[in-house]
């Protein structure tokens, strides 16, 4: 991985030329104005704010942030060139978001996902369920690297055995996420695992390894909290598992041979396979099974009254790209809506967030406001403690503000490198608390790539997971208690 062109060198230090023209009030202007904004938009609309108000909540901060600029005499060309450089940087997500929706779609109308869900009401013992959704989403994210595969595809699934069980949905999607985030974390396999050592300095296994420290009793703690949770769930009434399952298998034709997609998607990561291509090909295959094993239900999708080609063709594509429910005649699961997709066409509004929020981090970064406010947390970091609390807090709010978990970790790794060395510290100190700090926290802003994208992959809002994605909140609290009480804080040995 070439880092270095996510945050080139030269643009590094003219951000730090430019921070100095600011002062530090003004960079907080549009911080504040968003807060503002956001929290009025979360009253007046609450989960519907994402559905516009937010965006144009981001737009308006941007332009309040433009406004700073042009008072210190940068240029609208500049301002323009940063954020049309914020936009590229996310054309991978945006591919990917919009393969998920057609992956969703696709393995809806193939049964693969009622399959899943109908094995799982057999097996999963709702008791455990929260535990072993886990579990199971830490194994497939240590896997195969990524926390957004693993929610596009086993998350999918578990988010609709949780459902029809009966448990809320907020709690679901903080297992599921807090799972998928442990393996993002610590996978050699993982894109952020080998950005936060290249930005400190170090090596990835030595990085995994230090950082297994403050992650193992991170995970600890979040799985004995669900399984306290699946306690108190299982002694609540939950839904009849039994009539749940006759539905699915009255609505799908269900088989394990359809389990055959998913363990290809998840074998090609492995096999470290690029994501878009690996959804790409869940997505085909998905098709073609669902013309061999749900006929019915792609005539449904299209409309039609016999089963040709066309008719094959438009309920496949219609999946893909379109809204589609399937209705299954079960009151609980057609109220929570468990069979319906909203294909590519329902990650929209999604993309148009991101969008937005790239359109305010890119000003913000060019006019040299978030360097300005880094720069100043670096400035009170006098104890070794001050350090890794400086580095913690300037993770999660490049994550609010840059919206982006990769400038999360790439600007306060460069800019906290040489006050690590200067105190002494190895640099997987440093990488350590980037991860811990910035890889896991960027799900908890609406507004970041990672929220946007893992809200609507699992098809439940911030507001709702926040606060049970325990790995997610535990990690930046754990790196500050190993710094506070100076545990596994390793020392630069000098020769």
């Amino acid at each position: 991985m070439d880092t270095e062109n996510l945050f080139p060198e030269e643009q590094f230090e003219d951000q730090f030329k430019k921070s100095k023209k600011i002062k530090f009030w003004e960079a907080l202007i549009p911080i504040a104005v968003l807060i503002a904004l956001l929290s009025y938009n979360v009253f007046i609309y609450s989960d519907d704010a994402t559905g516009g108000p937010n965006q144009f909540a981001l737009i308006f901060s941007g332009v309040i942030a433009a406004i700073i600029g042009f008072r210190k005499k940068i240029k609208y060309s500049e301002m323009l060139e940063a954020v049309v450089d914020n936009v590229k940087s996310t054309g991978s997500a945006i591919f990917i978001l919009l393969m998920v929706g057609a992956l969703a779609g696709t393995w809806l109308i193939s049964g693969i996902i009622p399959t899943m869900i109908f094995y799982g009401l057999k097996i999963l013992n709702p008791t455990f369920f929260l535990a072993a959704a886990l579990l199971i989403c830490c194994i497939i994210s240590l896997a195969t690297g990524s926390s957004w595969t693993t929610t596009a595809t086993i998350g999918i699934a578990l988010m609709g055995i949780g459902k029809a069980l009966g448990l809320p949905l907020g709690m679901i999607a903080g297992a599921v996420l807090s799972g998928a985030y442990f393996g993002d974390k610590m996978s050699p396999l993982s894109d952020t695992t080998n950005l936060a050592p290249a930005m400190a300095g170090t090596d990835v296994f030595t990085h995994v390894r230090y950082m297994a420290y403050t992650t193992i009793p991170s995970i600890s703690i979040t799985l004995l909290i669900f399984i306290v949770l699946g306690f108190q769930q299982g002694s609540a009434q939950l839904q009849d598992t039994s009539a749940l399952s006759q539905s699915i298998e009255n609505t799908f034709h269900i088989t394990p041979l359809l389990f055959i997609v998913p363990i290809v998607v998840i074998a090609m990561i492995v096999k470290k396979a690029k994501p878009l291509t690996a959804l790409f090909i869940g997505t085909i295959l998905a098709g073609i099974f669902a013309v061999i094993f749900q006929p019915e239900i792609l005539m449904k999708v299209a409309e039609s009254d016999t089963f040709n080609f066309n008719s094959a063709y438009k309920g496949v594509m219609n999946a893909m790209t379109n809204s589609v429910y399937i209705p299954s005649g079960n009151e609980i699961l057609d109220k929570n809506e468990l069979f319906s997709s909203g294909g590519m066409s329902g990650m929209l509004s999604t993309i148009w967030l991101i969008l937005c929020a790239m359109f305010f981090g890119g000003i913000m970064q060019e006019i040299g406001a978030l360097q300005k406010i880094s720069d100043t947390l670096l400035k009170v970091a006098k104890s070794t403690f001050g350090l890794f609390a400086s580095t913690t807090f300037s993770c999660i709010f490049f994550n609010g503000t840059a919206s982006d978990q990769y400038l999360a970790i790439v600007v306060p790794g460069k800019m906290f490198k040489q006050a690590y060395d200067d105190k002494g510290l190895a640099p997987e100190n440093l990488s350590r608390t980037l991860e811990d700090s910035g890889t896991v926290t960027s799900i908890l802003f609406p507004w970041n790539t990672g929220g946007a994208y893992q809200s609507k992959t699992l098809g439940v809002g911030t507001g709702e997971y926040v606060w049970y994605a325990f790995f997610n909140l535990i990690s930046p609290i754990m790196t500050l208690i190993f710094a506070y009480f100076n545990i596994k804080i390793r020392r630069l040995v000098k020769k």
